[in-house]
């Protein structure tokens, strides 16, 4: 295939920007892809195992002459980000993010966006719990689905441009509203997470159960708890902050459905629990079926675990 893109700067290098180097390169998409990160560690680790093709210092400097800006950083900092690298910005380059928020992003962003560039907000759905440069892996996004969230006057050829980068990193494609988009999130990733996170403290809490039995004895449900909840702590932070409005609509529905449950159990309702879990369980056998997911004991994870 031949390059989608001259030169791709990613602003950040941890598990998506990496992957996606990785990915873009496995297919021939991009002429050049050039990186940073915030830290000087990363940089490094970046530049040592040659995740880019060059690593610079500074998002100005990696923005510079792109003709593809990609914002992987968390989404609490990508308006400082945008407000950096905005004079750098080349016209008719297209700057994009993979931020799992969209409606603040757009916000945060959209101001700083000069005339005559395309700002066009992006969110894979592929991850693992793993961060970092070194922790991408081209397959990451084979099979997965990609949202693109164009804003209102975007050049219909910039969004067909990146959806076909997309494509051939191996995603899946569909566009959509980013109020639609945050609400969609919050039910399938973001609330889930919270509960996690909830599970994992409580059970550190229990002071009845000791850690060494907590980690000795963590069946199926309470081990992939912990999977999720050992995701970065910081992109989770900005999400919660940024999506607070998504994320309290579902929890107040999470809530009631618990309420609920607490009740059936309490009064030995047993075949409305029996009824419940049929319904719940009907939605994991759609998962497989879509192929996002797999019935294999380990749901299909190894050591490149996805989410």
């Amino acid at each position: 295939m031949s390059p989608i893109y001259d030169r791709v700067a990613l602003i950040g290098l941890g598990l998506i920007a990496g992957s996606m180097a990785l990915a873009m390169r496995r297919a021939g998409l991009a002429g050049e892809i050039v990186g940073t990160a915030r830290s000087a560690e990363t940089r490094a680790v970046a530049a040592e195992i040659g995740l880019v093709d060059r690593v610079v210092e500074t998002a100005a400097e990696a923005a510079e002459g792109a003709d593809l800006v990609v914002l992987a950083v968390p989404v609490g900092a990508m308006g400082a980000v945008a407000a950096e690298i905005a004079p750098h910005l080349a016209p008719g380059a297209t700057l994009t993010d993979v931020g799992s928020v969209k409606r603040s992003v757009i916000e945060a962003v959209a101001p700083h966006v000069p005339e005559g560039v395309h700002f066009i907000p992006a969110h894979p759905l592929a991850g693992t719990e793993h961060s970092g440069p070194r922790s991408g892996f081209a397959e990451l996004f084979d099979n997965r689905w990609s949202l693109i969230v164009p804003v209102p006057g975007t050049d219909p050829a910039a969004t067909e441009r990146l959806k076909r980068l997309w494509e051939g990193m191996g995603a899946n494609v569909e566009e959509m509203d980013p109020d639609h988009h945050d609400l969609v999130l919050a039910v399938t990733s973001h609330v889930p997470h919270l509960i996690a996170y909830t599970m994992v403290g409580v059970a550190d809490d229990l002071r009845r159960v000791t850690d060494s039995e907590v980690i000795k004895y963590s069946a199926a449900g309470f081990r992939d708890f912990t999977r999720i909840a050992a995701s970065d702590p910081t992109m989770w932070r900005d999400v919660f902050l940024t999506n607070k409005e998504a994320t309290l609509e579902i929890l107040g529905r999470f809530t009631e459905e618990l309420f609920a449950l607490q009740r059936a159990i309490r009064t030995g309702q047993g075949d409305e629990l029996f009824d419940y879990f049929t319904r719940t369980r009907a939605i994991r056998r759609g998962i497989i079926e879509a192929g996002q997911d797999t019935d294999a004991p380990d749901f299909g994870r190894g050591t490149k675990a996805r989410s």
